[in-house]
């Protein structure tokens, strides 16, 4: 059988160590340099003839530098000949624009995806996908991992007789419907309007709220003004309790800070697909590793298994 190599971007390198000491195998040194003129120059320092290689890099801020790094790194594997390039990549941020919703606009998780295959991947592993569409960009196999079973096994230690999983829109309805049913208890969603990247409308809340303890489920959250927005709804409708749960915590700009400083949010629990932010993370974060799950996709994929137990939908 081929032999496995696996390379961390400059991205989210402990989440790749992390998921090296699950596989047993080492992770292989990379160097990034940077010319004069600002380009990337990239270098895999360690063989990938013949094998089978693993890039693992979320798409975070800065994106472009590590979405550019990451083309280059597929391309320094494919002059390597490697025998399979699979991106692993946790979090793909340009799955947010998957759709023409205005005239002239660009969809930058199609063109993304063309990109990457281009540069060489012949595989990617993904984890939540902002819509289930954005799979179909690409023109290799995806396997599209989610975060549900981490996420439901932390909050299966609460009392959960009056529970309420709530979506902040109906987009994400169908993942929360999937969380409740691991969790055995209601679903419900709120009516969004997105007027721009940070500000939102949420007219109502569909479901029964009142007096019972609220799971506010996201894909990701970025600014935070969604889940803000939500929770004067909550409050309207006399929620018991709010805890909030995405999978990929970015927090950008303080979005931490100004959730956990809501008296009524118990708890925020995200997943290391990216790295959270430095500062003050309070005592309400809990980040859960999504490492061990990972690392059995890029063994069943290694060694030709299936991958279903692991993305099918609960």
């Amino acid at each position: 059988m081929r032999e496995i190599a696996v390379f961390s971007g400059s991205a989210h390198p402990e989440l790749a160590a992390e998921v090296c000491a699950h596989l047993g195998v080492p992770l292989s040194p990379s160097r990034v340099d940077r010319f004069a003129n600002d380009c990337l120059e990239v270098q895999l320092q360690a063989n990938c003839r013949e094998r089978d290689v693993f890039l693992i890099q979320p798409l975070v801020a800065p994106v472009q530098e590590h979405l550019v790094e990451l083309f280059l790194m597929c391309d320094a594997a494919r002059g390597a000949s490697a025998s399979r390039i699979t991106v692993v990549m946790p979090h793909y941020s340009y799955a947010r624009s998957d759709k023409k919703d205005a005239p002239r606009i660009s969809i930058g998780g199609r063109l993304v995806a063309d990109l990457l295959v281009a540069s060489g991947a012949s595989r990617v592993l993904a984890m939540t996908l902002h819509s289930p569409q954005v799979h179909g960009f690409f023109s290799v196999p995806v396997d599209h991992l989610h975060a549900l079973r981490e996420l439901a096994d932390h909050f299966r230690g609460n009392d959960l007789s009056r529970t309420t999983v709530v979506s902040p829109d109906l987009g994400n309805a169908k993942e929360a419907a999937a969380f409740a049913r691991l969790l055995g208890v209601q679903v419900a969603a709120g009516a969004k309007q997105r007027f721009a990247d940070d500000r939102v409308q949420i007219s109502s809340v569909i479901g029964e709220i009142t007096g019972r303890d609220v799971i506010v489920l996201d894909d990701e959250i970025a600014k935070g003004s969604t889940v803000l927005e939500l929770l004067d709804r909550l409050r309207e409708l006399d929620a018991r309790t709010i805890r909030i749960a995405c999978t990929h915590g970015l927090f950008a700009a303080g979005a931490l800070q100004r959730l956990s400083a809501q008296p009524d949010v118990l708890e925020i629990v995200c997943t290391n697909t990216v790295p959270v932010p430095g500062g003050d993370r309070g005592d309400k974060l809990r980040v859960l590793s999504i490492a061990p799950a990972l690392a059995e996709a890029v063994r069943r994929i290694h060694n030709g298994e299936s991958v279903s137990a692991l993305f099918e939908s609960p």
